[in-house]
């Protein structure tokens, strides 16, 4: 499969620059291709609109940049390692197709790349008042297209989900319609963290009918895990928390495919399997952890919402208890932003244990913080209706919210996104996609 990843405010400035024109006009996309077992992704980090002199010919019905537009492009795929996505409108408002006239230019302009920038996949897109048509660049390969924000939105597939919809979700589709059902169950979800949250999330998510996760955890279960982590029984003491996680998920969805990636998301390896994920959902309590999943978030554009809960208690009493949900797309403030990470705690997270022996600023260890059952299930919930609001649409807008159980409340909060934040902004690493390293470690 092949996909092409924007952020939505790109979707709308080809709109915007190309549809509704006396005449066919064309846009360059600089991509990131990120290359991965099944899928081959090109997440989009910049857009060019060639100005009215880069056209040898432009009419109603076609447009053709001249040679050396053409071979200035080839020259600086070669040069940075990135796709090209070759763009062009087309009149009407009918949903657009490649004519026979785009199949002979592409024809020539596919040979031209592949000789100038071999060592990269190169795509093309026809777009009209009518939606999005794309392709590999001179294939009949037929190429995803989809737009990431605060919702997320599939602009064109070819080969999107067909079929029936099994009657044990005949409620669900009542609520989210016959195509939502099946664009959920085609997704891949990745869960980092399998424990107190992370578990409700994967329940969750096998009920809701997805079929394809990425789990990550270090972790094998613990006689304390017990009273939290669903799935989880006394046998499962000292079994790894993806397998248990994993078996749950089989008993609900028995064609489930289950991912096991048995390690610390700070490390490169492991971190770098989120990349073939539609969807993270970070359930992890650790600030070193919360940095490498928001980089993957904006850095490949890949949604994601993060969970925690916190319970504070003195001599056996309860002082409170909070929750928070946030969402992490492009035009969303990351953790950097709003001052939610502890760059010290950071720092502590990325070491190792003979680092942290080492390290006189570290004073002992950590205690274990309070946890129950049901606040987990609250905020996990929360989080849950969030994921279908930015991936099928349900009516709520919310992108970070604050639950405090004692008055009680709930509360949407919203914070202002850094210009030059080195997380997400276009001057960070908002979609640079491979080519930009990972703050992870590589032992």
């Amino acid at each position: 499969m092949m996909e092409l990843r924007f952020q939505d405010g790109d979707a709308s400035r080809i709109i915007a620059e190309l549809v509704g024109r006396e005449t066919e006009r064309c846009a360059i996309l600089w991509a990131s291709h990120v290359a991965l077992p099944e899928l081959d992704r090109l997440v989009v980090s910049r857009i060019e609109f060639p100005v009215d002199d880069n056209y040898s010919d432009r009419s109603r019905i076609s447009a053709q940049l001249k040679p050396d537009l053409i071979a200035q492009i080839g020259k600086r795929a070669a040069r940075e390692n990135l796709s090209v996505i070759f763009v062009h409108s087309h009149p009407g408002s009918a949903p657009p197709e490649f004519s026979e006239i785009d199949d002979d230019g592409e024809t020539h302009l596919a040979r031209f790349m592949s000789v100038r920038a071999p060592h990269t996949v190169h795509g093309a897109v026809v777009v009209s008042a009518g939606g999005w048509c794309a392709r590999r660049l001179g294939e009949k390969t037929p190429m995803r297209v989809v737009s990431v924000g605060p919702r997320l939105q599939v602009l064109f597939d070819a080969d999107g989900p067909s079929g029936s919809t099994p009657l044990k979700f005949d409620r669900q589709v009542r609520a989210l319609g016959s195509a939502g059902q099946k664009y959920l169950e085609s997704l891949t979800v990745a869960i980092v963290g399998l424990g107190g949250t992370g578990s409700i999330a994967a329940e969750q998510l096998a009920h809701l009918g997805l079929r394809k996760f990425i789990l990550v955890d270090p972790d094998r279960i613990e006689t304390t895990n017990l009273n939290r982590v669903v799935g989880a029984h006394v046998s499962d003491v000292n079994r790894h928390k993806t397998d248990v996680a994993a078996d749950m998920i089989a008993q609900i969805t028995c064609d489930a495919e289950c991912k096991r990636v048995i390690g610390d998301v700070t490390r490169t390896a492991v971190a770098r399997e989120l990349r073939a994920a539609d969807f993270i959902f970070a359930c992890t309590d650790s600030h070193g952890s919360r940095a490498i999943i928001q980089q993957i978030a904006y850095q490949y554009l890949i949604p994601c919402v993060d969970m925690g809960s916190i319970i504070t208690a003195r001599a056996g009493q309860i002082a409170g208890i909070h929750g928070r949900v946030q969402a992490l797309a492009p035009g969303l403030p990351c953790f950097t932003c709003c001052e939610l990470l502890d760059s010290e705690e950071v720092r502590r997270d990325m070491m190792n244990a003979e680092e942290r022996s080492r390290d006189q600023y570290i004073q002992g260890a950590h205690e274990p913080a309070p946890a129950v059952i049901s606040i987990n299930g609250t905020v996990t919930s929360m989080a849950m209706t969030m994921f279908l609001a930015m991936m099928v649409g349900v009516p709520s807008a919310a992108r970070h919210l604050i639950y405090d159980a004692r008055p009680p409340s709930l509360r949407a909060v919203s914070f202002t996104s850094n210009p030059n934040c080195y997380i997400c902004s276009s001057r960070g690493v908002l979609a640079r996609g491979d080519t930009q390293p990972l703050f992870t470690r590589d032992d």
